[in-house]
């Protein structure tokens, strides 16, 4: 779920968190309605990668809850980036933290994912750039993911981090493809190809460039507006309801075991170095 990454993400994750500059007060997330069609383009907009800070994390949260009360069917997720769909957890966030500011954070992250995961409406991930580790769990939560299929990577690489991803995280992965295959990307840290997640499930479709991404997202959103909404809602519910009660049912502990990992001196000092590691590379 953080924001760590191969050698040769990291160059063009660097690369772009020296380009230019930003206006802070500009929205983390739009939301571009179509009334008619009951249908929403939620774009991840928070320079340079759309890492997910607390505040991120809350407003993902409370747009997706928005956008439940207004009735909508379905919503595809995107980013205004053209090489990052979400980089994951801000890792400053982690980075001696108080133990108040860490529970606090991990449980808006519990309540994203519970959020996106158990929503009734149809969610659409529109992948066109880098998805590691959090902006993994992204798509993994959605109903349909689509990716460009270029020199991007994603996975659940929490493991470089000397962090093994909780239950929650894990089961996302081994419900995308098969458990051997997981628990060695998990164990390894690895990053897939787009080709390499199409054929492991990770992903639903490719498209050759970004310029067919959203008409094809579209394309699937329709597909799945074709079946009745309350017939979608009790079928999607009825397979994913069991994993949302079930971490409902330890959210306590996860936080408990985050908080116990995340302070531990160990775990500061390869976050701390990872964080010179990125501070030196961006003064090149």
């Amino acid at each position: 779920m953080f924001l760590k990454f191969a050698p040769k993400l990291n160059g063009e994750l660097n690369h772009l968190c020296k380009l230019g500059t930003y206006n802070c007060s500009r929205n983390l997330v739009s939301v571009i309605q179509d009334e008619k069609r009951g249908t929403a383009r939620v774009v991840l907009q928070k320079p340079p990668v759309n890492s997910l800070n607390l505040e991120m994390l809350q407003k993902l949260t409370s747009t997706i809850k928005d956008l439940e009360g207004k009735k909508l069917r379905g919503i595809i997720i995107t980013s205004d980036s053209p090489k990052v769909f979400c980089a994951g957890l801000d890792i400053t966030e982690l980075y001696k933290p108080s133990e108040e500011k860490l529970r606090v954070f991990w449980r808006a992250f519990q309540t994203l994912w519970k959020t996106l995961y158990s929503t009734p409406l149809i969610t659409i991930a529109a992948v066109n750039g880098h998805a590691p580790a959090g902006g993994c769990v992204m798509l993994l939560s959605c109903d349909h993911s689509i990716m460009v299929n270029s020199d991007f990577r994603l996975g659940l690489n929490e493991s470089l981090l000397g962090f093994a991803a909780p239950k929650w995280v894990r089961l996302l992965l081994v419900n995308a493809c098969r458990t051997r295959a997981a628990e060695h990307a998990l164990k390894t840290s690895k990053l897939f190809t787009p080709k390499e997640a199409l054929d492991f499930g990770i992903v639903d479709e490719l498209v050759d460039s970004s310029s067919d991404l959203l008409p094809k997202a579209e394309e699937a959103l329709d597909q799945f507006l074709k079946v009745p909404g309350l017939a979608f809602q009790k079928e999607k519910l009825s397979v994913r309801k069991p994993f949302v009660d079930d971490l409902i049912s330890y959210e306590d502990q996860d936080v408990d075991n985050i908080v116990k990992v995340f302070l531990q001196d160990e775990t500061q000092n390869i976050i701390g170095k990872y964080l010179e590691n990125l501070k030196g590379k961006k003064k090149k």
